[in-house]
């Protein structure tokens, strides 16, 4: 009984050991606090100056009538 007990014991702290280095792998300094807040990425409004994004379809597709 004891030996039951102890390899589930041995099983337990294997799946912690797991998963604990699997969820910190290669991470020196854990999360980040905040997300970074760059607002220059595709969120930015439009320039006035470039012509209006037109909607493409696919090739084999006949032209709208």
């Amino acid at each position: 009984m004891i030996v039951i007990l102890l390899e589930a014991l041995l099983a337990l702290v294997l799946l912690v050991v797991l998963v604990w280095w699997t969820m910190f792998a290669g991470r020196r300094d854990g999360e980040p606090a905040d997300p970074p807040t760059d607002t220059s990425g595709p969120m930015r409004p439009a320039d006035p100056t470039l012509p209006a994004a037109t909607t493409t379809r696919p090739p084999d597709e006949p032209p709208p009538t």
